[in-house]
């Protein structure tokens, strides 16, 4: 069985934007993975999310894995009875709040792209041989 991926050997978010079509939901997309990595989900999407945060399997081809997909239908069983008993109420209330998370994690996106930015510009120090100081 697979080991647990090094943070650093894992695929980023952009593997999953061919399925996310959102940076957002590919991130939480990639935790939600990450979850599953640490095996409170069973050994076998355990192993199928650490193959695929690894970058040694897609998620499409883990997917049309018999192994990987049975073990995703059994453990969306539960789930899935959950949301039948639920009202709409209690549906359009789950949904607002995964909206919300979503909203969140694009916020983060944001936020950390501009950091990124400002890191570019310089932290205030200037460009190393920006010629600041110095004279002939």
């Amino acid at each position: 069985m697979a080991e647990h991926p090094d943070p650093k050997n894992q695929v980023d978010d952009s593997e999953f934007m061919d399925i996310a079509k959102d940076p957002a939901q590919a991130r939480l997309l990639r935790k939600a993975l990450e979850r599953l990595a640490e095996g409170g989900a069973g050994d076998t999407l355990k192993e199928m999310a650490q193959e695929v945060l690894s970058g040694r399997v897609g998620l499409r081809e883990a997917a049309t894995i018999s192994a990987y997909s049975e073990a995703i239908v059994a453990g969306m069983q539960p789930f899935k009875e959950k949301w039948d008993e639920l009202s709409d109420t209690e549906r359009q209330a789950l949904a607002a709040d995964g909206e919300r998370r979503l909203e969140e994690e694009r916020q983060e996106i944001a936020k950390e792209r501009r950091e990124t930015r400002q890191q570019g510009q310089g932290s205030g120090n200037g460009a190393k041989h920006a010629g600041n100081g110095w004279s002939l």
